[in-house]
């Protein structure tokens, strides 16, 4: 089985509450297993520079600072979840040196290759950075169906206060993969989505990708700004990410 996929994707955000802001964007994922990396097309590497490229330390701790599946499986541990058969990671690759992942997921599949935890690792435009740990009571495996909420506990946008619930949803499957996230407070929230078909990552793919989107994860930072400046000039009300403390743990569960 391929240990690096490509995923050309989509992504839904809509705004609830009285100002209402949508936006529709495509967007690149790569879908890896990192602890079996098998040989990768010429335009892509892993730990060492190349025209894309993904790294260990982009996960799995501090940004920059992280220890990958190592950190994931000793966080595992440490909750009292069973470990993994195996880990597929869903985030954008690096581009020429460059990367900024607003949301990754860790699928954590059993024995049978179903889906039984996810781990959805946030980190805001600040470089601050918070996981959810999402599954069913008893580990039993995930189904399209599911929902599994957790609190949300980190300042994401300056316009959402730290309040509320997300509400997760995750499809799974050899041919595709799909997040829905509702997110929900009183008086407002937001829907976002992410969908996309899984490919095997070539170097026409890559190519492919470079050439419609050049500037890699930069345009989502770009993307990120345009969208908080049509809000602020709509008016929506603004929350410095300095007036709200950050959690001191930066892991936590979903709710049983």
């Amino acid at each position: 089985m391929p240990s690096i996929d490509f995923v050309p994707a989509h992504t839904y955000h809509g705004r609830k509450g009285t100002i209402e802001n949508a936006f529709r964007y495509s967007v690149d994922y790569i879908l890896l297993d990192p602890e079996a990396f098998d040989e990768t097309p010429a335009l892509f590497s892993v730990d060492r520079p190349n025209l894309t490229g993904w790294r260990s330390s982009d996960h799995g701790g501090e940004p920059g600072q992280g220890r990958g599946a190592e950190w994931l499986r000793e966080t595992l541990q440490e909750l009292g979840i069973p470990q993994p058969a195996r880990v597929m990671l869903l985030t954008q690759p690096r581009v020429l040196g460059h990367v900024f992942n607003p949301v990754s997921f860790w699928f954590c599949l059993n024995t049978r290759d179903q889906l039984c935890v996810v781990v959805a690792e946030v980190t805001n435009t600040h470089g601050t950075r918070h996981s959810y740990v999402c599954h069913k009571p008893c580990f039993e495996p995930i189904e399209p169906s599911d929902r599994i909420r957790a609190t949300k506990l980190m300042h994401v946008s300056p316009f959402q206060k730290i309040e509320g619930t997300y509400t997760f949803r995750f499809d799974f499957r050899p041919g595709r993969v799909g997040v829905w996230i509702d997110y929900g407070r009183d008086g407002g929230g937001l829907i976002a989505t992410l969908t996309g078909i899984r490919q095997p990552l070539t170097n026409g793919a890559i190519l492919w990708s470079i050439l419609r989107r050049p500037f890699g994860a930069r345009r989502a930072v770009l993307l990120i700004h345009w969208q908080a400046l049509k809000l602020w000039i709509k008016r929506a009300t603004f929350r410095p990410f300095h007036s709200t403390p950050v959690p001191a743990r930066p892991v936590s569960r979903s709710q049983e």
